[in-house]
């Protein structure tokens, strides 16, 4: 996976296309992320303890990979990712738009 925990990505498809947000969390075995504040589901509590009130509160879910796109820092757009190699064969991520390193 290109993506990694912590990027900046833009929302490509679904009900929060267009916006903005932070990677949670990377599951490259489904070939998912989750987004932070984005694809919010509804979940029903019960109550814990006796005495206390169900709540009901939003928790981020996960969205296929395919519908993120990476933000570039230098350019602000939506980008792919290249790699390429450095003096000490260490793999550096890049956007394909300007050719900045990620």
């Amino acid at each position: 996976m290109k993506i990694k925990k912590g990027d900046k990505i833009i929302m490509l498809a679904g009900k929060d296309k267009g916006k903005e947000g932070k990677i949670l969390k990377v599951l490259p075995v489904t070939g998912r992320v989750v987004v932070d504040g984005l694809n919010l589901v509804k979940k029903h509590q019960k109550p814990r303890r006796q005495g206390e009130k169900g709540q009901i509160v939003e928790i981020p879910r996960s969205v296929d990979v395919s519908n993120v796109g990476l933000l570039c820092a230098g350019c602000g757009r939506p980008t792919r990712v290249g790699y390429k190699k450095e003096t000490d064969q260490k793999k550096a991520r890049f956007c394909r738009r300007c050719q900045q390193e990620i």
